[in-house]
């Protein structure tokens, strides 16, 4: 019903409408779906500007603009592959792996970083070497979505800080961003990349002294250990 409710607004008008991540869906619901889609697509075969077909037990207007785009990540566990009879009725487009470096130099350029070519290369480096070396852990995300994050907090420090120098936004990012979920091995590991990478900028100096006691004063009161790494962690 509702993925007739949403093909039934489309159609009606004449829009395009990009369904994401579609073998999420329920197999069950796929081969429902399918009849939906065959139902619109023969009503714009027939021609002319607008023609009519049935969805959900209604007789719906169909324009000839309308247009329906899936996007899928086909042999992921926990998703459905798409019915033959459903799969028929699109077109498949394969994309390529993203070039996350030059994605890095456009993100950075975009949010008026001057040295975005040499801080794209460590920021791609830094998480190349962090998925490549830490422990494997089903938190960790070194993917698109993690770096967006950290380039996105750059330009952010950025705009908040605009004399601060761009080497050590960036390591503010990255470690503000990465720091708090690694396990205390992985910590250590991870220190010495960026001695490795920036080996003449420091994390910039804040001054959390309240905040640290209020921490430590909560720790004790939960009769837990101060614990320096989960103090760090929490800050």
């Amino acid at each position: 019903m509702s993925m007739g409710n949403f093909f039934s607004g489309l159609a009606m008008s004449g829009a395009w409408g990009c369904f994401d991540e579609f073998n999420r869906i329920l197999l069950d619901v796929l081969s429902v779906v399918a009849g939906q889609v065959q139902a619109i697509l023969e009503a714009i075969k027939k021609g002319g500007e607008k023609n009519y077909c049935v969805l959900n037990d209604k007789d719906i207007e169909v324009y000839n603009t309308t247009g329906l785009f899936i996007t899928m990540n086909p042999g992921y566990a926990g998703r459905s592959e798409l019915p033959d009879n459903l799969a028929n009725q699109f077109r498949p487009v394969a994309m390529m792996v993203p070039d996350f470096q030059t994605i890095c130099k456009i993100s950075l350029m975009s949010e008026g970083f001057h040295q975005n070519e040499v801080l794209a290369k460590k920021v791609f480096t830094i998480y190349e070497l962090m998925k490549n070396q830490l422990s494997k852990q089903s938190h960790y995300d070194f993917a698109m979505r993690s770096i967006k994050s950290v380039l996105n907090t750059s330009g952010r420090i950025k705009s908040q800080q605009p004399n601060l120098d761009e080497h050590t936004i960036i390591i503010k990012a990255v470690r503000d961003m990465n720091l708090p979920k690694f396990t205390a091995d992985d910590v250590t590991l991870f220190d010495a990349m960026f001695q490795d990478l920036f080996p003449e900028n420091e994390e910039p100096e804040v001054n959390t002294d309240e905040l640290q006691m209020a921490i430590e004063d909560c720790l004790i009161k939960a009769n837990m250990q101060l614990n320096e790494n989960l103090v760090v962690k929490c800050m």
